[in-house]
């Protein structure tokens, strides 16, 4: 079975860098507190370290 992430958007993208609001817009998370989960791959990954200060990331089980 494929690992997921559980990725929870903590902080408001308002206000930051025009390219990080749209990777947060691209990873499906609109509002504060909201959770999506992805298939762990290197391209989810580095969407999520990109903007690692506005999110909280975790495995899922």
């Amino acid at each position: 079975m494929a690992k997921k992430l559980r990725i929870t958007l903590v902080k408001s993208p308002l206000a930051r860098n025009p390219k990080h609001r749209r990777t947060v817009e691209a990873l499906g998370l609109k509002k504060i507190g909201q959770t999506v989960e992805h298939k762990d791959s290197p391209v989810i990954r580095g969407m999520a370290n990109r903007v690692s200060y506005l999110l909280d990331v975790e495995e899922a089980k």
